[in-house]
């Protein structure tokens, strides 16, 4: 079977505002894109509980890797690692089972999740890997900071055509669209709960930017904040919502309401690392408190308005630069 391989530290920082305000590179946008059945390591090496820890080390120093998940009966029971060795070593415990040095207390992401909720994970807690499971809790595959590491270099070098031919095709769309103010509406229904079809708005409202000229700076940005308030909706509302895109040539307006519980405190929800999320959201992943930060950092305007038992109205406007409004074809006025 395949090693895992070493992790690097995991990924953080990484929502718009790594640098200026309102910046994003590449790697942050695929971050959000990218799902973590594309990066994981899918063959890896396992140990059982009954194995003892001289047997663990000899499978660690065979395969070059930091820890492996225990199974049982093909069911993930636990994780240990080279410090839980290190450990077993100290105490003269080297003979001793697995079972009585593993943790047991699983932090687990899935295959269908976007990158971005690992990320969220590794910054939880300070840990070298994470089980990736399927929607039936069955082990699919390791994900490690350096599995997160080459897969953005994977998709960095296949997204740098696809990016070229798509602004080379938005130029024509709206070459015969002559109005004094032109604007394009899209919307998006958000099912409440549908944690397996989470994102699939922002990827659909980054498609249509690509195909309407937006540069990739502004349709990063654009991702990154519609992901959050979807999932924000998906994960906190039981009726779900709506996402609302306006898109102009020198404004995108991004409106996100729902009829959810609300927000009693929003100063606070405001910092990062504040969460309402419930403990099921949290067990899969969710609800790292960094959404409403993310938000903002990609905003140049930043607006919510919630009521408890009404529900939340989030308002985000992203203003292209001269140089990059969208398409040049799409004139306003016959300028």
């Amino acid at each position: 079977m395949a090693a895992i391989s070493p992790e690097s530290p995991p990924l953080r920082g990484l929502g718009c505002g790594q640098a200026a305000h309102g910046e994003l590179s590449k790697a942050q946008e695929l971050v959000y894109e990218l799902r973590i059945g594309q990066v994981m390591t899918k063959r890896v090496v396992s140990v059982n509980p009954g194995q003892t820890m001289r047997e663990l080390e000899e499978v660690l120093r065979c395969n070059h890797i930091a820890g492996v998940p225990v199974l049982q009966d093909e069911r993930l029971v636990g994780i240990v690692s080279l410090q839980d060795l290190i450990r077993a070593l100290e105490q003269g415990q080297i003979d001793a089972p697995v079972s009585a040095w593993m943790t047991t207390e699983l932090l687990t992401v899935r295959e269908d999740e976007s990158v971005i909720e690992a990320v969220k994970a590794f910054a939880q807690r300070s840990v070298g890997r994470l089980p990736v499971v399927r929607e039936d809790g069955r082990l699919v595959g390791i994900l490690t900071g350096g599995d997160i590491t080459r897969g953005l270099l994977r998709a960095l070098d296949m997204g740098l055509r696809q990016e070229e031919i798509s602004r080379y095709r938005a130029s024509h769309i709206f070459q015969d669209i002559v109005s004094d103010e032109s604007s394009l509406t899209l919307r998006y229904h958000i099912a409440a709960r549908d944690l397996k079809a989470g994102g699939e708005a922002s990827s659909k409202l980054k498609r249509a930017l690509q195909h309407l000229g937006g540069t990739p700076e502004v349709v990063r940005r654009v991702a990154v904040a519609t992901y959050e308030a979807e999932m924000n909706i998906v994960i906190h509302t039981l009726r779900g919502g709506e996402i609302v895109a306006e898109i102009r040539p020198d404004r995108i307006l991004i409106t996100a309401t729902d009829d959810g519980p609300g927000i009693a405190d929003i100063d606070a929800a405001r910092q990062p690392g504040f969460s309402t999320a419930p403990d099921w959201i949290r067990e899969l992943g969710f609800g790292a408190g960094m959404g409403l930060t993310n938000i903002e950092r990609c905003a140049d305007e930043f607006r919510l308005h919630s009521e408890p038992g009404v529900g939340t109205r989030l308002r985000v406007v992203i203003y292209p630069t001269r140089k990059e409004q969208l398409g040049r074809a799409w004139q306003v006025g016959g300028q």
